[in-house]
């Protein structure tokens, strides 16, 4: 496992970013994809429908993202973590602390999303505010119920796969201007 100040072994081309809902995945995927000079696909595009349906298409979109030979994306659902996996040549896990860092971030970005109204994808918007006591999958109680469970999906990759675990805020600062920026020049 690799940390913060750690060189990168190889130029990464194909990079999927792990982490629980809310710690920042998407956009630390953007200024991956901004400094590797690599396009972003946010997954969560191709995954939600209108009304919150899953797209039938996604894991046909999916097998199409890793068929290209760049690509940066967010490391999420289970059906599409295999094929991720089995394509990307480098996973970031951002494993930033949960109570001081990614709840409060989840809980935020959620409350201004259904203020604002803002349209997500394929003009999906946030639920009403009630649906986080009727809804066991709601954002925020989903993030709070798997903020655990990546120590385990992360150890089980592929031995070979480079891991970068960012665990300090400041730390994903200093690996994208240091060691990224190092390996992609």
């Amino acid at each position: 496992m690799l940390r913060a100040t750690d060189p990168l072994p190889a130029r990464p081309r194909r990079i999927a970013v792990a982490g629980v809902s809310g710690v920042g995945k998407t956009t630390l995927s953007a200024r991956i994809a901004e400094v590797a000079g690599i396009p972003h696909i946010e997954i969560d595009a191709l995954f939600h429908g209108p009304d919150w349906t899953p797209r039938p298409e996604f894991l046909d979109d999916v097998r199409a993202l890793v068929a290209r030979d760049a690509w940066v994306t967010e490391w999420q659902y289970g059906d599409a973590r295999p094929l991720l996996t089995a394509r990307a040549d480098l996973v970031v896990w951002l494993d930033l602390p949960f109570t001081t860092v990614t709840l409060p971030r989840v809980v935020a970005r959620t409350v201004r999303r259904r203020v604002t109204r803002q349209r997500l994808w394929n003009g999906n918007v946030e639920p009403p505010f009630h649906t986080f006591f009727t809804d066991p999958e709601h954002i925020v109680r989903w993030s709070f119920s798997t903020r655990n469970i990546y120590r385990d999906r992360i150890a089980a990759l592929r031995p070979e796969l480079p891991v970068v675990r960012l665990d300090r805020q400041r730390d994903v600062g200093r690996w994208v201007t240091g060691p990224l920026r190092d390996a992609v020049r």
